[in-house]
């Protein structure tokens, strides 16, 4: 599914990842976890293609097709979403109206038909009631005034519709109360599947309660220096990062 090979980063001629090697397979859920500016964020965004990073040597392959090579809607095109840890608000833009461009300009480039309104309809209608999101709220401006319980349900929502191949949570659980954690949690589980996989970025472990994973890697100075199974995580709720900050010293 997923490959990335000695991915090398910088921003402002800054070094944030430093040959970062990872592996995810169809089905898997990967969680990384690491302490603040161990380069998480990065990785998703690197990933994802936002602008601004320079990417100095490596490969990111995605079913052997380097995104490196591709316009960041080529990747969503191809099966990459992000789910963002501050979903943007955007003022005039109604969600239903956002929703419905984004996928049926994914439906296009995929050589698929675009959906009439009335199928449009339904299946947001079916995908909300699952998220507890009001029929008002899809009524609003996109993420305007939205708690950031909303947020993450709208960003679900989008996830579900599009049905994306590799799916990144970037600190999802942000700003999320008990309730809407569940909520969103079960939004995400209920689209595993043997051919989507999943790169949850978190620092908590209550988070890998709700969505549990199938591998943890440590993430730590922009390089993964541990990966394991979903003990390590517990492991690291236990123990923090101290090891890993004294052996970089070391």
């Amino acid at each position: 599914m997923l490959e990335i090979k000695n991915l090398v980063v910088q921003i402002e001629d800054k070094r944030i990842l430093n040959g970062l090697n990872l592996t995810v397979h169809k089905g898997e859920v990967a969680a990384i976890m690491g302490p603040n500016g161990s380069g998480k964020s990065t990785l998703s965004y690197v990933i994802a293609g936002k602008e601004d990073y320079e990417v100095l040597d490596g490969e990111i392959l995605l079913d052997g097709q380097n995104l490196l090579e591709l316009e960041p809607d080529q990747r969503a095109a191809a099966g990459v979403f992000l789910a963002f840890q501050y979903p943007l608000e955007i003022p005039g833009v109604a969600s239903m109206t956002f929703l419905k461009a984004t996928l049926n300009a994914q439906r296009k480039a995929r050589g698929e038909a675009e959906l009439t309104t009335p199928d449009f309809i339904k299946r947001v209608n079916a995908v909300a009631q699952q998220l507890e999101i009001p029929k008002d709220m899809l009524k609003r401006a996109l993420n305007v005034g939205f708690s950031g319980g909303e947020k993450k349900r709208m960003e679900i929502l989008q996830m579900a519709l599009l049905q994306p191949s590799f799916c990144i949570l970037d600190e999802t659980d942000s700003g999320l109360d008990i309730d809407a954690l569940r909520i969103v949690s079960e939004g995400v589980n209920a689209l595993r599947s043997a051919d989507r996989a999943f790169l949850v970025i978190t620092h908590y472990q209550r988070l890998l309660n709700h969505i549990v994973p199938d591998t943890v890697h440590v993430m730590h100075s922009g390089r993964i220096v541990k990966s394991g199974g979903k003990e390590l995580a517990l492991e690291l709720e236990a123990n923090g990062y101290a090891d890993y900050r004294e052996s970089e010293a070391a």
